[in-house]
C-alpha cells in the first residue's frame, strides 16, 4: 500500500513538472525572439552611434566634444542633474518613509501624485511650466515686473527635470520599506533613540542599496531628459541647451559626425548606468541572502 502511494505521489510530481515545463522548441523560440529584439533594438543602434561618431576620425570626434557649445551643454546638463537629483532624493526618502511607515488620510493621493510624471507626457509637463511662468502665465507678469527670469533659463530646465524624475527614488524605496516593516524603528524608539537617530542608524542602512539604485536611475533620466526641457529651454545655443538638445541641433544642421559624437556621451552614460544597475542588483541579492545575525 505504501509503495502504491509513493508511486502515485511521484507520478503527480512528474505531471506537475511536465505541466509547468514548456516544450524545447517553445523555449528556444522565445529565447531567439528575445535575442533578436535585443540585438536589433539595443545593441545595433548602440554600435551605430559609436561607428558614426568615429567615422571621420578621432580628431573630428575630439573637436566635436571640445567645442564651446558642447562644453556649455555638458556643464548645464551636469548642473541640472546636480540640483534635481539631491532634491528628488530628499523628497523620495521623505515620501517613501511617510507611505511605508505611517497610516494617514490622503495616503493614496500622495502615491498617485508620485506616479503622475510616469503618466504625463514630458512635453505636457513642459507646457504646464510655460502656463505657470510664461509671459501670459499665472505668475509670468509678476516675474517680468520684478525682472525674475524663470522660463527659457536654467530655473525652468531644473524645474522640468525635477518634475520628470520625481518618482524614481520614491518608487524604489516604497516597496522596500513596506517589506521591511516598522519593527526595527519601533524597537529603536522604545530603547530611547530619537527620530533622527532611528533614521540614520536603522532606516538608512536598511535602504542604502535601494536608495543608491534609485539615485542612479534618477541621474540617468535627469541627464537624458529631452521633451520637457525642450519646451522650456528656448534652445538658446551655448546657454540653455542640454546634451540631448545640443544633439538635436547638430543633427538638424547636418553635422552628423558631431551629433553622433555628442550622442556617444549619452550612450556612455547609459552603459555606465546599466553596469551600476547590474552591480547593485547583485549586491542587493547578496545582502538579502546573508543570514541574520542574532
Amino acid at each position: 500500500m505504501s509503495l502504491n502511494n509513493n508511486s502515485n505521489a511521484l507520478a503527480l510530481k512528474l505531471q506537475a513538472r511536465d505541466a509547468t515545463r514548456e516544450p524545447t522548441w517553445v523555449r528556444y523560440s522565445l529565447i531567439g525572439i528575445a535575442l533578436i529584439f535585443f540585438l536589433s533594438c539595443l545593441i545595433l543602434p548602440l554600435i551605430l552611434v559609436f561607428a558614426e561618431a568615429f567615422k571621420q576620425g578621432l580628431a573630428v570626434y575630439i573637436n566635436a566634444l571640445t567645442d564651446a557649445d558642447t562644453l556649455s551643454a555638458v556643464k548645464l546638463t551636469l548642473l541640472t542633474a546636480a540640483i534635481a537629483v539631491p532634491i528628488n532624493v530628499i523628497f523620495g526618502v521623505a515620501a517613501a518613509w511617510s507611505v511605508a511607515k505611517f497610516q494617514f488620510r490622503g495616503k493614496a493621493i500622495l502615491t498617485t501624485i508620485i506616479d503622475m510624471p510616469f503618466s504625463v507626457s514630458p512635453v505636457i509637463a513642459g507646457l504646464m511650466i510655460v502656463l505657470i511662468f510664461g509671459s501670459q502665465g499665472w505668475i509670468g507678469g509678476w516675474l517680468m515686473d520684478h525682472d525674475i527670469k524663470i522660463l527659457y533659463a536654467v530655473p525652468a530646465i531644473v524645474l522640468a527635470t525635477i518634475f520628470i524624475t520625481v518618482p524614481f527614488v520614491a518608487r524604489e524605496l516604497i516597496p522596500l520599506m513596506e517589506a521591511q516593516g516598522t519593527e526595527e524603528e519601533e524597537a529603536a524608539i522604545v530603547l530611547g533613540a530619537s527620530g533622527w537617530q532611528t533614521f540614520w542608524r536603522v532606516t538608512l542602512p536598511n535602504i542604502k542599496w535601494g536608495l543608491i539604485y534609485g539615485v542612479i536611475l534618477c541621474n540617468a533620466r535627469a541627464m537624458g531628459e529631452f521633451g520637457a526641457v525642450s519646451v522650456v529651454s528656448g534652445h538658446i545655443r551655448g546657454e540653455t541647451n542640454t546634451l540631448p538638445l545640443h544633439v538635436e541641433i547638430l543633427y538638424n544642421e547636418y553635422t552628423f559626425s558631431a551629433a553622433f559624437a555628442v550622442s556617444s556621451l549619452l550612450a556612455f552614460l547609459a552603459i555606465i548606468t546599466l553596469i551600476l544597475k547590474t552591480w547593485l542588483e547583485i549586491r542587493q541579492e547578496q545582502a538579502n541572502s546573508q543570514p541574520i545575525k542574532e
